[in-house]
């Protein structure tokens, strides 16, 4: 498991390219038939994908939690971002989990195993973070989630926020997580910006293709920007913006830690002082 430790806010603006992609851009997520994972210092995040085969592949112990198995004191949001179905059997039971679907467990589950339907069609995405209260396993699906639009089409943000993990939906102990996707011709996420100076973010971008996008990140007076392919993601930390815009059409996985669950606790950065 790799560590990531955060600069600051002075320290960020003095970055090279190279500097700055390596400590907010993770690459290389989705390798077929392993586990990824990276421990982060965002409210003790941790960030993976399971890309399962031909064998299952178990959620490892780690010595970064410090604890005798992954989930002792840990809970796990999990979405399948590839093309087809696969599985994740929790203890005794087994959960199929199509495209688009979710997947909470809590704490205190020694057992988590990914498996694939089909030989790599499943792509299991996950962020877990430290837990204090225990709640049931549970299932979002795809196919249940209504949401409305939100946005304007002349500003090219016409969006779905599609909520998974949240006090409204399935219960967790801190983590918030869920999935944006835009309507046709609409590019821009998250503007005008905002800040969460009592939770910290973590953001995959997926179902790019060819197309990139361009993450704004860092304060509102000193932005900076981060080049972001297909199934990369961006640590993003509570004194920073994060925003972006694409070439093409997207979809992005959003979760948080902190403080509290509250899902419009934010801190608006007007674009006329962005800089």
């Amino acid at each position: 498991m790799q560590l990531h430790y955060f600069p600051t806010p002075e320290a960020t603006n003095t970055l090279s390219t190279d500097e700055l992609r390596a400590r907010f851009l993770i690459s290389g997520l989705c390798q077929p038939g392993a586990i990824t994972a990276h421990y982060t210092d965002l409210d003790r995040m941790i960030v993976g994908m399971a890309v399962p085969t031909s064998a299952p592949l178990p959620l490892p112990n780690a010595k970064e939690t410090g604890t005798a198995f992954f989930l002792e004191r840990r809970e796990i949001g999990i979405l399948n971002i590839g093309p087809g179905p696969g599985t994740v059997r929790v203890g005794g039971t087994v959960h199929e989990i199509g495209p688009l679907d979710c997947l909470y467990v809590g704490p205190g589950e020694k057992d988590v195993v990914f498996e694939t339907g089909t030989v790599g069609e499943a792509q299991f995405y996950f962020i877990s973070t430290p837990a204090h209260a225990t709640h049931p396993t549970a299932v979002v699906r795809r196919a249940d989630l209504h949401s409305d639009p939100i946005g304007d089409p002349a500003k090219a943000n016409r969006r779905r926020i599609n909520k998974l993990i949240h006090p409204d939906g399935v219960k967790s102990c801190q983590l918030v997580m869920g999935f944006t996707e835009f309507e046709p011709g609409s590019v821009w996420n998250t503007m005008p910006p905002h800040t969460h100076s009592r939770r910290t973010e973590i953001y995959l971008y997926f179902d790019l293709g060819d197309n990139a996008v361009f993450h704004f990140m860092g304060l509102p007076q000193a932005t900076r920007h981060l080049v972001v392919r297909d199934r990369e993601a961006v640590l993003s930390p509570a004194w920073s913006v994060h925003c972006g815009a694409g070439t093409g059409a997207y979809r992005f996985v959003w979760a948080m830690g902190g403080d509290n669950q509250t899902f419009a606790d934010m801190d608006p950065a007007p674009i006329a002082e962005l800089r």
